[in-house]
């Protein structure tokens, strides 16, 4: 049988450990966005992927930004220096000269 105290102790440390998920917001030029739960060490191609799925867009014809900074897709959040709750603007690539 469990000791109380212990069974206490482990719950606090839960509620103390950092989570591995965290939540992003991921903005179109029209200020429309798209919120996904990802987990911190997991690339951002599965988000870029996820989001250009449900824009039904090609992920080659837009550009992720973070603080006016290019996300790469083999970059995880934590790498990017994304915290929870951040914002991250899209942009279609420009063609033509």
């Amino acid at each position: 049988m469990s000791d109380p105290t212990t069974v206490k102790k482990e719950a606090q440390e839960e509620k103390t450990t950092p989570s591995e998920y965290m939540t992003l917001r991921v903005k179109d030029k029209d200020h429309n966005a798209l919120v996904f739960m990802v987990r911190k060490a997991t690339p951002l191609k599965k988000l870029m992927d996820a989001y250009c799925v449900r824009k039904n867009v090609e992920l080659n014809t837009f550009v992720f930004l973070f603080d006016g900074r290019h996300l790469r897709p083999e970059q995880t959040p934590d790498e990017a220096g994304l915290g929870d709750g951040d914002e991250i603007d899209t942009f279609q690539h420009q063609m033509g000269g």
